[in-house]
């Protein structure tokens, strides 16, 4: 199998540490407010990485973190009147939600740097001690960025190349050493969080937490870090940094990044008014539709997401979806239990698609190539199973097509059909329990409607409903 690591800049062999198994690291989101289709990207891509090499075998320790102390989130609790921790508590629980309706499986671990902040310390601790980080007279401190002779070694930049067209933005006062020196630690300023160090009552920086965290879970060496493109420089690249120097072993064999997601070919910005979060896109389409389009371009190419394309993939699941039922419907009333003359030399010919796709995916993760195998294999399947099929043979293409799917986090079942009785009596519950003031209720109630299909309107006229 072969993986494209952003440090070498080429396809590589991948050889895990330990035989047999792999240690996976991806940056999670900050959590202020609902997850944006831009978090999705990497959640659903790095998800189905796992999954397939869970599917050849490996046993894989998954971390992905959540940053539950940040500005953002104390700027929210600020404009709320609540804390930080209700606020991150609250999204925390909000992301594992649109985790779980794109069908995300949950990380072997999901860190809260809150959690953590002791083995910052003892990093921080172990910076200073080597050289690579220093103390300045309010209680903040720097890394020593120059000093690690290897940074710039995974975004591939030269701090001379920088520095030539940077302009210093020092301001008076400052004791930072070197424009391009990094916060590890900071002082607390009135009304936020803060904990206890040798330093100064502080929070840490935002570099140091993943460090931490990938140590504290998966060890001093791991096997693959991910996330967005837009980590490389400089979130990444400070990783690695403070890891190798802290540590004095190589970090991560192979980096992996997703490439960026564009609105209508224009980049994501709420200013542009094309900002899109996961639970907005929910309302409109069952979320397996997001996924299936995400995974249908390679995770390093440039994504562009439009109505279009989301219902042209709505249309490609269906088929895919479709084609399940149909077989399923085959194997359920089938006359011939076991297999017909010829039945197991079409169902070898078949295997031929599955084959196809693992060969899509052993060269790095090609979900488009994968998906173009799956419909090679409905197609086979449409046109080589009817009514006078074993329901052996039937039952073991439906098979073949489930695993595929499920390796890539798709969902080919077709959820149960409601009734417009009792759709209409759930958004009466619904109604009721927002005049009751009891929104979880209601917020329950929609969120079951949307499990089943039902898509819910809230209008001037009342609410209105739709099937995804």
């Amino acid at each position: 199998m072969k993986i494209y690591n952003t440090l070498s800049k080429k396809k590589e062999e991948f050889v895990p540490i330990e035989e047999g198994k792999v240690r996976m690291y991806v940056c999670g989101p900050t959590v202020y407010n609902y997850i944006h289709i831009g978090n999705a990207r990497p959640m659903i891509v790095f998800d189905t990485v796992r999954r397939y090499l869970e599917f050849i075998g490996y046993d894989v320790n998954y971390v992905s973190n959540f940053t539950d102390v940040d500005d953002k989130i104390i700027k929210k609790a600020i404009e709320e009147g609540s804390t930080a921790e209700e606020v991150s508590k609250r999204y925390i629980a909000e992301c594992k939600k649109d985790m779980a309706d794109m069908n995300v499986m949950p990380a072997t671990t999901h860190p809260l740097a809150t959690e953590e902040i002791g083995g910052m310390i003892q990093m921080i601790s172990t910076l200073i001690e080597k050289g690579y980080a220093y103390v300045v007279s309010d209680g903040t401190v720097y890394y020593r960025t120059r000093k690690f002779a290897d940074y710039g070694k995974l975004s591939h930049k030269n701090l001379d190349d920088l520095e030539a067209g940077h302009r210093s933005i020092k301001v008076v006062g400052d004791e930072k050493k070197d424009d391009f020196d990094f916060v590890l630690w900071k002082p607390k300023k009135d009304g936020e969080p803060y904990w206890e160090s040798p330093w100064c009552d502080g929070r840490p920086g935002w570099h140091i937490e993943c460090s931490v965290m990938a140590k504290h879970y998966l060890g001093d060496e791991i096997d693959i870090h991910a996330g967005g493109e837009d980590l490389i420089f400089p979130h990444h690249e400070n990783e690695i940094a403070q890891s190798e120097a802290a540590n004095g072993v190589e970090f991560s064999k192979y980096w992996m990044h997703n490439g960026f997601l564009n609105i209508d070919n224009k980049k994501m910005s709420k200013s542009l008014g094309n900002f899109f979060t996961v639970r907005e896109i929910g309302e409109k389409y069952d979320l397996q539709v997001l996924r299936f389009f995400m995974l249908q371009a390679h995770y390093r190419s440039p994504l562009n997401f439009s109505a279009e394309l989301m219902e042209a993939a709505k249309n490609g699941l269906e088929r895919i979806r479709t084609a399940a039922s149909n077989l399923q419907f085959l194997a359920d009333h089938a006359e011939a239990e076991a297999f017909l003359d010829g039945e197991e030399a079409k169902l070898a010919e078949a295997k031929n698609y599955v084959d196809k796709f693992k060969a899509a995916m052993e060269d790095d993760f090609n979900t488009a190539d994968a998906i173009s195998s799956i419909f090679e294999l409905v197609k086979y399947a449409n046109q080589n199973a009817d009514g006078s099929s074993s329901k052996a043979y039937v039952q073991a293409l439906l098979d073949e097509l489930k695993t595929l799917c499920d390796v890539l986090g798709i969902i080919v079942e077709t959820r149960e059909e409601m009734l417009d009785s009792d759709i209409e009596a759930m958004i009466e519950e619904r109604q009721q329990a927002r005049k009751n003031r009891d929104f979880a209720r209601a917020d329950a109630i929609r969120d079951k409607l949307l499990a089943k299909g039902i898509v819910l309107e809230d209008t001037r006229e009342g609410v209105k409903w739709k099937k995804a």
